[in-house]
């Protein structure tokens, strides 16, 4: 459906609300507690839809109000009262604070399903989204981090519009997927759609941790379930609200490069200072190396970043008519990248429709729809060569003109050989690089819930979802890759590329539901089953030497070798389920589910799984021998659970042997010419199955002083086998590698949540919360007889045979693998003579282990493990190791009379830090005309003999060392956003009920002793290579000026 066809039903839905017939009169009244007006207070004419709420004095105001109607207030926290209508047309409502704590009234999401949180019996961590809403951002995915026990976030590429990655309870599998399962209103989806729903439509998020809670979702629920809601209609008239904001961001901590001096004494030292040099430096402009302590000096990041000015816009109505509830919103967000020409713009509209069509049957309509636009340079993207990452460009090309040009104008770097170096002008690369992705997605949820009997529910459900991509990649003679200059051999010319993919996913549920309640037995039943199809559709087309530069992407058939690829893919999932929960006076609980899950990504006879789950619980706090003794403690649970949850995050068609053809490597001769032929890519393998996760989780809640003191603790063990691992073969098989069932990795930590209200007057108020989580990782087993397995890292062609990981069996994950580094070799470790010609020679010492022939002072010394004498691949260790020791978040918000403010830490401790660009710029290896981070003018020099930092000239120094690992452990003070609510007095003569003025702030301050740009980074996530630091698009530091109105 296209976007104007949608935001035009929209804007009738908006426009064309009926008003209700007005057959009573209108009441008004003021709601108060102990301490004074009590705003946002829900007043609804009971047994009907027909209702307001009390703005910001406590006061309402109610049409189409009959004598004997009966008017229901509630708030959470508090007692409802119940006041029928008589002649009176003014009401004055005192209401009173309920002992119940809000773990008994608040409703969690479980999945086919709501419990009150008081009765959960597994891990279910719930988002404040009062809190993540506090600092706009586009997708809410950025604000989760730090927030829930237990839940990393991290982002790949880390541009604007770039997705972000979720990891619960550390990562279940190795080099399968570790993303969670996410439901949104219900529709299940292995890929998060949470990019394409504005934060402001979103209810609430509640992600499942522990099998108990996750096994009802079976096979896909092994690495948790996120579960979004999104707001549903209210009662009574239409209420209109705004929400808006500005946002300037920019970069506040960039690495410092050489300056024009540092950068010529650089290249003095790789050349020598002859001929060579003499050329390339010495000029009429700056005869002299001193000379160049006057050059203008050029940091390029100075001109590829800029001061970024974004804003969204969310308009939204709910409300109800007669027995239909709508919630409609619309919303605009532009979002500009701190790098030049690249930024995000998503155009959004949401519709929720809920229609009573009589005592038995309800139905349901959820639909979103949201187009994406993303533009600039992907700048973590570099996989054969370095050069072509963009910050590569950025930071090493030089920062002088020895004749004095402007480098601005200047596409290549002088002296710069393309067909080994691909640097290029960035300016230009940002400027004239034409890169543009769209992203259309479309989702709806159609319900139909009916009571068959009393208590007996059936529901139906139908859902659609479509996400159209698109990447257009313009490469012209301004371009890297598209110049003609005569040193680039690797050249395509002018060139394009297309690439367009559709995934389709349709999904029907009928579930069918039985409660019943009788004295003190509460007794609640599920049986579901779902059928769910998943198609994609992939093109794409490449083309160079495109004849006339001004056809742009028209001029992919107008170009010279185009290669084409298409590809079509499938899969289904059949399943049945099935809950009871049991609970006793509310004190005793018992809950158990079963999910039996179908998947066409498998052979036949390894189609269907099984994933049992079953908890107890124990409300001890409800014990009258403890509530009689302890009226301090207002909650006291302990919860057990155990199950078995699935991972089939696997292609579509993994179990089949691929064939695979290429015109240039499978030839063969055939009727006197050759002819491509096909050869198998990979092995069949029947027999690959599910990976199977057992979790065993321990839970203990206790809530103290009426829950003003409320502490949750979970310790789980989380082992997951039969790993579907990319795992070594016997080369006899033909392959290296195949997807096997092998191995076994566990899990296993402890999480900890504190909420505390610490101060609670009429004026001011002080809450808090605390989370930390521990989680060890180990792996178990790998595929028989193999006692390790290494990792490589696509960053360059230098690296790609040079393991950067390794992980062991009894070890964690994903550990950082190379040579301890021992600083510089000093004079003192070398015997020196001197030769015929009066040159000094260095000739290392006795005893004093080497790396390669002709070691010199200033070369780096790499430890000797294994005592040979010589620096050789047996010495490589573990030099690091990217999983934290523990992370998490500290919340607190604090209000006084009108104004509030909410303040946000995030830390993480014990995980370093591969950085790759030390690596490259902090290590010439005698490369000439590149310039090099600032740190390195500490380097060994003869001047400078005591430093550990290796020489321009430095041999075997392009290797993984612990020189480049550092600690990437960091506190943050991640978001501060600081509110204005303004008095209903002042607002009321514009006809409006409430408003809101902020002003918030992101990335604000971080303590961290990593030397890089951020220590939130890992520009190759996975399980394998955590925390490995390439080119990352830079963490902006924003402030916004936000406004809420609510008509």
């Amino acid at each position: 459906m296209r976007p104007k066809v949608i935001l035009n039903l929209l804007f009738f839905l908006f426009c064309c609300t009926a008003v209700q017939a007005q057959t009573g009169r209108q009441i008004t009244g003021k709601v108060i507690d102990a301490m004074g007006e009590l705003p946002g207070v829900s007043v609804v004419i009971k047994g009907t839809t027909n209702g307001t709420t009390t703005d910001l004095n406590g006061e309402f105001k109610l049409d189409n109000v009959k004598n004997g109607d009966v008017l229901q207030f509630s708030f959470i926290g508090y007692k409802t009262e119940n006041v029928k209508v008589g002649n009176q047309s003014k009401f004055d409502i005192t209401m009173t604070e309920n002992t119940q704590t809000l773990e008994e009234v608040t409703v969690v999401a479980v999945g086919y399903g709501d419990v009150r949180r008081r009765d959960l019996t597994g891990s279910i961590g719930s988002a404040n989204m009062g809190d993540l809403t506090k600092t706009p951002v586009s997708n809410i995915t950025e604000s989760l981090g730090g927030r829930i026990a237990g839940v990393q976030v991290s982002s790949g590429d880390g541009g604007p519009g770039d997705n972000f990655n979720i990891v619960i309870r550390g990562a279940g599998s190795l080099t399968g997927s570790t993303a969670p399962l996410y439901v949104i209103d219900g529709f299940p989806s292995e890929s998060s759609g949470l990019g394409s729903i504005n934060p402001n439509d979103i209810e609430s998020i509640d992600i499942l941790k522990d099998a108990s809670a996750t096994a009802i979702y079976g096979a896909r629920g092994a690495n948790g379930v996120v579960i979004v809601t999104t707001k549903k209609g209210g009662a009574g008239k239409p209420t209109i609200t705004y929400n808006g904001s500005v946002k300037v961001g920019l970069v506040k901590n960039t690495p410092e490069v050489m300056n024009a001096y540092d950068f010529v004494m650089l290249q003095q030292e790789i050349m020598g200072s002859g001929e060579e040099f003499q050329k390339n430096y010495i000029t009429e402009l700056y005869p002299t190396l001193d000379a160049y302590h006057n050059a203008k000096s050029y940091d390029w990041q100075d001109y590829i970043y800029r001061t970024a000015l974004s804003h969204n816009h969310h308009i939204s109505m709910t409300g109800s008519q007669g027995d239909l509830k709508y919630t409609t919103s619309l919303s605009y967000d532009d979002t500009q990248g701190v790098i030049i020409n690249s930024g995000v713009k998503r155009y959004q509209g949401r519709v929720n429709l809920s229609q009573k069509v009589n005592n038995k049957l309800k139905i349901d309509f959820t639909g979103n729809y949201a187009s994406t636009v993303q533009d600039g340079p992907t700048v973590s993207s570099a996989t054969s060569s370095m050069s072509t990452a963009y910050m590569y460009s950025v930071w090493s090309f030089r920062p002088v003109s020895p004749t004095g040009s402007d480098l601005l104008n200047q596409m290549y770097d002088e002296g710069v050989n393309m067909s080994e170096d691909y640097r290029f002008n960035p300016v230009k690369s940002a400027q004239n690089e034409y890169r543009h992705k769209t992203t259309n997605n479309l989702q709806f949820n159609v319900g139909a819930e009916y009571e068959i009997i009393k208590k007996l529910k059936l529901k139906v459900t139908a859902g659609y979802t479509s996400t159209d991509y698109k990447n257009e990649e313009f490469n012209g003679s301004q371009t890297r890759t598209g110049n003609s200059h005569p040193s680039n051999t690797q050249s395509k010319g002018i060139n394009a590329y297309l690439y367009q993919s559709e995934a389709r996913s349709y999904l029907n549920e009928n579930t069918l539901s039985y409660q019943l309640n009788k004295n003190s037995h509460n007794f609640n039943a599920m049986l579901g089953m779902s059928v769910q199809k998943n198609t994609s559709y992939i093109h794409s087309i490449r083309t160079e030497k495109i004849s006339n530069e001004s056809f742009g992407m028209a001029g992919l058939d107008k170009g010279s070798t185009p290669a084409v690829n298409s590809s079509k893919g499938e899969n289904k999932l059949m399943s049945y389920f099935g809950r009871i929960n049991y609970n006793y006076d509310s004190r005793y609980y018992i809950t158990a589910t079963m999910r039996a899950d179908g998947s066409s990504k498998f052979a036949r006879g390894n189609r269907w799984g099984y994933f049992p789950s079953g908890s107890l619980a124990w409300a001890f706090a409800r014990e009258s021998f403890i509530a009689e003794n302890a009226s301090w403690l207002s909650n006291g649970k302990l919860r057990f659970s155990y199950g078995q949850t699935g991972n089939n995050r696997i292609g579509n068609y993994d179990y089949m042997a691929h064939l695979i053809t290429d015109d240039d490597l499978y030839k063969y001769p055939w009727n006197g010419q050759f002819v491509p032929g096909y050869v198998l890519s990979s092995m069949q393998n029947e027999k690959l199955k599910w990976e199977t996760t057992e979790q065993l989780d321990l839970g203990l809640d206790l809530g103290f002083l009426d829950g003003r003191i409320n502490l949750n603790m979970d310790y789980y063990i989380k082992t997951t086998k039969d790993l579907l691992l990319d795992a070594d073969i016997s080369a006899s098989s033909g392959f290296s590698s195949a997807t096997l069932n092998v191995g076994k990795l566990r899990n296993s930590g402890l999480e900890i949540t504190l909420e505390t209200t610490n101060i609670k007057t009429k004026d001011f108020s002080w809450n808090s919360s605390f989370n930390i989580a521990f989680n060890k990782n180990e792996i178990i087993a790998l595929n028989s007889g193999q006692p390790y397995m290494t990792s490589y890292i696509s960053w360059d062609n230098k690296y790609k045979t040079t393991p950067a990981y390794i992980s062991k069996v009894g070890e964690s994950a994903g550990k950082m693998y190379g040579f301890i580094y021992d600083g510089t070799y000093k004079y003192e470790d070398f015997n020196k003579t001197i030769d015929e010609n009066g040159k000094e020679v260095y000739t290392l010492k006795e005893g004093i282990p080497y790396y390669v022939a002709g070691t010199q002072p200033g070369d780096p010394k790499y430890r000797d493990l294994t005592g040979e004498g010589e620096i050789n691949d047996k010495d490589k260790t573990t030099i690091g190791n990217g999983q934290p020791k523990h992370i998490g978040g500290f919340t607190n918000n604090l209000v006084w009379k009108n104004f509030d403010l909410n303040i946000f830490f995030q830390w993480s401790y014990g995980n370093d830090i591969l950085n790759a660009n030390r690596m490259v710029f902090e290590n010439p290896a005698a490369k000439q005309n590149t310039n090099m981070f600032a740190a390195y003018t500490n380097r060994w020099t003869p001047e400078n003999p005591t430093s550990n930092i290796p020489r321009a000239r430095a041999q075997g120094s392009n290797e993984y060392s612990s020189l480049y690992v550092e600690d990437g452990s960091f506190l943050k003070l991640k978001n501060i956003s600081l509110g204005y609510n303004f008095e209903a007095k002042t607002l009321k003569p514009l006809h409006i009920s409430s408003a809101r003025v902020y002003l918030s702030a992101e990335n604000i301050a971080t303590i961290s002793g990593y030397s890089g740009s951020d220590p939130e980074v890992s520009t190759r996530n996975s399980p394998l290579t955590p925390g490995f630091d390439w080119s990352p698009y830079p963490r902006a530091f924003s402030m916004s000026l936000g406004l809420n109105v609510t008509f």
